[in-house]
């Protein structure tokens, strides 16, 4: 998973180079892409793309003729999809009101945010909620991505730089 791209093109590339070498057969984009140029750096990713807009994501349009391109699911501020039997939320987490009524209405084991920048990995109350961080590194000199294991709902978090 990864959040907070932020059109840095060098991290994209370290981290689908990493979900490659990982094995990671599905990736989770919790938002702030920017630019329709870094949702293309997906197109060289062989598997499943998953994800959601963030507050930085203003170019709509071009943001969803990609996304249809490459045929990945992401459908607006929050984006549910199922991956080995698992419902998974993945939203920006702007406002955190709406997390918190997502989280507490416990119909997702999983809920994947970004925003915050800041790597999170926590198990509340029957649920799984991980943020991967930031991909760029512009706020805090940290570039992460979470790779999951959505059997044992195990989450590590990678530092790209």
């Amino acid at each position: 998973m990864i959040s907070d791209t932020h059109d840095n093109l060098a991290m994209v590339q370290r981290a689908l180079g990493l979900f490659e070498k990982e094995g990671v057969e599905s990736v989770v984009h919790a938002g702030d892409w920017v630019a329709p140029f870094t949702a293309r750096k997906f197109h060289a990713y062989s598997g499943k793309l998953f994800g959601s807009y963030g507050n930085n994501d203003g170019e709509v349009i071009g943001l969803s003729r990609a996304f249809r391109e490459m045929g990945a699911v992401v459908k607006g501020e929050f984006t549910e999809f199922e991956l080995d039997g698992e419902r998974i939320a993945v939203m920006h987490g702007t406002y955190p009101p709406v997390l918190n009524a997502v989280a507490s209405s416990g119909e997702y084991p999983v809920i994947i945010t970004g925003h915050t920048h800041v790597p999170r990995v926590e198990r509340e109350k029957g649920f799984l909620l991980v943020n991967p961080g930031e991909a760029c590194g512009y706020l805090y000199g940290r570039c992460t991505v979470g790779v999951m294991d959505t059997r044992e709902r195990e989450v590590e978090i990678h530092d790209l730089a």
